[in-house]
């Protein structure tokens, strides 16, 4: 099957253009790059153009209230070219518990991305996954300086890129789901922790502050964006991960 990624040159796109390849599918990777604009729908349609199924793995440029805006175009853009290339299977990549954190404007962008997908005309799926492992040490650098690094104690659950990447990669391949599939790693920490443990694997001696005001997470209530029962548990551990 011919499946467009969109998005498909950045750190999950293009591990999930790899993971189809190897199932045998004609996997195309589009980005700006390759001149396909999901903001002005420059290129989308011809990129569509005999595909089975899309992926959207393409990200806001900010966090904050623009976000919305970019997903909102972004969208009906897609499900626009969808529906006229005939494309029966559009895939998202989102957050876990995306709907519980109304005060991060990024995480309201994200859900208002699921809910146009949701009430769209093309056949979907939505996967959700928590924080990549990839992106720790940036969660660390927000609130670091040369001496500490300031965290919240925020339950959270990371999982590696390879493992939503691989995920996201099954579910294009497959019959849309009409629903969302949550996917998380297997152990959970409070970001303060993971902090310590990640400080610790690259020998920096800077010492982690609990902070509950520290930083976007802060904003998290509780384990609003911790995997439920329901979720796909990945194989990969976070200190496996550190050391390999």
């Amino acid at each position: 099957m011919k499946i467009a990624v969109l998005g498909g040159t950045g750190l999950i796109g293009s591990q999930v253009v790899q993971d189809l390849a190897a199932a045998g599918h004609d996997a195309v990777p589009h980005s700006q790059s390759t001149g396909v604009d999901l903001v002005t729908g420059e290129g989308l349609s011809a990129a569509l153009a005999g595909c089975g199924a899309v992926v959207n793995v393409t990200n806001s440029p900010t966090f904050d209230e623009a976000s919305l805006d970019f997903f909102r175009t972004t969208m009906d853009n897609l499900l626009t070219a969808a529906g006229e290339q005939g494309v029966g299977h559009v895939v998202v990549l989102s957050i876990v518990g995306v709907e519980q954190v109304p005060r991060l404007d990024y995480y309201r962008a994200k859900a208002l991305q699921e809910d146009l997908l949701k009430a769209g005309p093309v056949p979907y799926s939505i996967v959700r996954a928590t924080q990549f492992f990839e992106f720790v040490d940036a969660v660390l650098a927000w609130t670091a300086d040369e001496e500490t690094v300031r965290l919240p104690a925020t339950p959270i659950q990371p999982i590696a890129a390879a493992d939503v990447a691989a995920t996201v990669a099954e579910v294009a391949a497959g019959r849309p789901l009409q629903g969302t599939l949550d996917i998380a790693g297997a152990d959970v920490f409070t970001l303060d922790e993971l902090g310590r443990v990640t400080l610790a694997a690259h020998d920096d001696e800077r010492t982690v502050v609990t902070d509950d005001t520290a930083g976007m997470f802060a904003a998290v209530r509780g384990d609003a964006i911790i995997a439920g029962p329901d979720a796909r548990i990945a194989p990969t551990r976070y200190r496996d991960w550190l050391t390999a």
